[in-house]
């Protein structure tokens, strides 16, 4: 059931870029006013006792704003490399997550890295990297031996990426440590808490016209989402989270089939396999 938490928290993850682009807005706005109504939805339940008896103390909510930095570190820098760059290079810098988070989880949380982790690492990789057709990160390094820095809006956007795949996997440990001492449902609501204390200084607009939409994603992508992801997290470690995190595209492809009627190739068809083969492995090491 934990797996199936994160999986299901990932699929609802996939489904963001479409509601981005519905919304029409600009990434800090959209982030705040979801953020804003996800709040809202979830102090409903503060009317039940269980839920205030378990709030964290104050002493320990700056902890959990280091959480809220990295998730919104990652997601600045990931949007921001895919204005400067390919998309093709923009997710395979973020997607080293998964890789930067079986070193943390070696040295921060003591697990142990299976050759399963590995293998399903380098399957998911290869499995991202087919689907997306390669990328020009390899002709971006080169230029630099050869031509010297120059900060070309393909290396920006490549370095914005790698960033945003170590805030990722930061917030993947994060996220580990203080499943394991809070509430999931009280972690996603002060995380929540903080996003919107921190955008406010930078909000200038009230798009009456995009509530519903904010509502929406409001309720799946800050509400449900996370706290599924948080949930799961509780059980399952920090490295196989990662792994299970590459299905992200892969759910964004079969939404753009049912939503948007966007058929992919046949290379995105072999790599999405590849990434659900990676997953089965990792989800049948539990087994074992």
């Amino acid at each position: 059931m934990p797996y199936l938490y994160i999986i299901f928290a990932i699929l609802l993850w996939s489904s963001l870029g479409i509601m981005v682009r519905i919304a029409g807005m600009p990434t800090h706005v959209i982030i705040f006013y979801s953020s804003s109504f996800s709040l809202l939805f979830q102090s409903v339940l503060f009317t039940r006792p269980d839920y205030r008896r378990s709030f964290p103390p104050l002493k320990k909510l700056p902890q959990i704003f280091l959480l809220s930095l990295c998730l919104l570190s990652n997601v600045f820098t990931f949007l921001f490399a895919y204005s400067k760059t390919s998309i093709a290079n923009a997710v395979l810098t973020h997607y080293i997550a998964p890789i930067i988070v079986a070193v943390l989880a070696v040295i921060f949380l003591k697990e142990r890295i299976t050759r399963i982790i590995i293998i399903s690492i380098l399957i998911a990789s290869a499995g991202l990297w087919t689907m997306l057709g390669g990328a020009t990160i390899y002709d971006c390094v080169r230029s630099v031996f050869r031509e010297g820095l120059h900060l070309s809006d393909d290396l920006i956007g490549i370095t914005s990426g790698i960033i945003s795949g170590v805030a990722y996997a930061v917030l993947i440990i994060l996220a580990r440590v203080f499943t394991q001492r809070f509430n999931p449902y009280n972690l996603v609501f002060v995380q929540n808490s903080f996003i919107v204390l921190l955008l406010l200084p930078f909000i200038r607009i009230f798009p009456a016209d995009r509530l519903i939409i904010f509502a929406a994603m409001g309720l799946i992508h800050s509400t449900i989402a996370p706290f599924l992801y948080y949930r799961g997290l509780r059980e399952v470690k920090a490295s196989s989270t990662a792994v299970l995190g590459y299905l992200e595209p892969v759910g964004a492809i079969i939404l753009s089939i049912f939503l948007l009627n966007e058929w992919p190739d046949r290379k995105a068809i072999y790599g999405g396999i590849l990434i659900i083969l990676s997953g089965y492995l990792v989800i049948k090491q539990r087994d074992k």
